[in-house]
């Protein structure tokens, strides 16, 4: 309790000295086309969160920390990274090549998908392919997250909902480290929560966003020990869920995947809600919470096939419902 009360006040305290400072520090939010803010707003609160809870494990548990250096290391990298990003706007390749040393990092401390399960009776073992594998999931979840990261709220929330399943997970198998990593960034998330509520005073920025998102890979990787792999398809099921859907959608009208626009699901849902952002954003929170359970229903060494199958066809149906609603609105995708 001492230790997460330290966090939740540490957050608080570098919060508040970015907000104070966010213009001389190069930590402003400008509003473009995409936003849905119309003011400059202080961002980098992600420097608080992670920082305060890198801090806590470190001061509070030592011995873990040593234990898994490699994987302190690598979380702390890609803190920097969204750092430099949220004053400089680093570019993309610098970004991705991070997350990638990062990645490897990981598989120092054991933490590469190895595995993928039994589909149909065939279980699926990756060998050597197993490490690019793992910078492929990691790379592709982490700016998933960071594609979430729209509205008031929302990022933040979808993550306290998907580290709180990961440290349901931890508890039940007596898992120190899901237990520990988990508990600290949710404790600082509901900090940083104070001032991101709707409306904003602050944003996370891409120090937020690409830290959780690695931190969540992390937690996902180290879970599969205990779940099955399809699990996590459903445990950070929303961040996925709209790449999945946007890359598709662009895909099929002739656009690059990467192009940036207004047609996540956050945004098809808010206008579905009357541009009403905490409606909106406590939606996405309880379909999350949803998907998180239903992940937690699979026993470990099932066959995944069907999982699978249930997965891509709530893909398919979900693709089709925002298509419909993106015509409605008439949107240009």
């Amino acid at each position: 309790m001492i230790e997460l009360t330290f966090i939740f006040i540490v957050t608080i305290i570098f919060i508040f000295f970015i907000k104070k400072y966010a213009s001389s520090l190069g930590l402003l939010d400008i509003p473009n086309e995409r936003s849905t803010h119309t003011n400059q707003t202080p961002r980098g609160a992600g420097i608080a969160f992670s920082f305060a809870s890198l801090l806590g494990i470190i001061l509070f548990h030592f011995d873990l920390a040593y234990s898994n250096k490699w994987v302190m290391l690598a979380i702390l990298l890609v803190l920097i990274v969204g750092m430099l990003d949220d004053r400089h706007d680093t570019s993309p390749k610098t970004k991705f090549i991070i997350i990638i040393l990062s990645t490897i990092l990981l598989n120092c401390d054991d933490i590469v998908i190895d595995n993928l399960g039994i589909f149909f009776g065939y279980e699926l073992s990756l060998g050597w392919f197993a490490l690019p594998f793992t910078i492929f999931a990691v790379s592709g979840f982490t700016n998933a997250l960071n594609l979430i990261d729209g509205l008031d709220g929302l990022a933040a929330s979808v993550s306290i909902v998907i580290l709180g399943t990961f440290l349901y997970i931890g508890y039940i198998n007596d898992d120190s480290f899901m237990m520990i990593l988990s508990s600290t960034f949710i404790v600082s998330l509901f900090a940083f929560l104070l001032f991101n509520w709707h409306p904003a005073s602050i944003f996370m920025g891409d120090s937020g966003s690409l830290t959780l998102g690695f931190v969540i890979s992390t937690l996902s990787i180290k879970s599969l020990a205990y779940i099955p792999t399809i699990s996590i398809l459903f445990i950070a099921s929303i961040p996925i869920l709209d790449t999945l859907i946007v890359m598709i959608r662009r895909k099929r009208t002739g656009h690059s995947a990467f192009r940036a626009d207004r047609c996540h699901m956050h945004h098809i849902l808010r206008h579905f809600f009357k541009e009403n952002t905490v409606k909106t954003v406590l939606f996405f929170i309880v379909l999350q919470l949803i998907y998180s359970l239903t992940g937690t229903l699979f026993e470990k060494g099932s066959d995944e096939g069907i999982i699978l199958f249930l997965y891509l066809l709530n893909v398919a149906l979900l693709y089709l419902m925002i298509s419909a609603m993106i015509s409605r609105q008439n949107r240009v995708c």
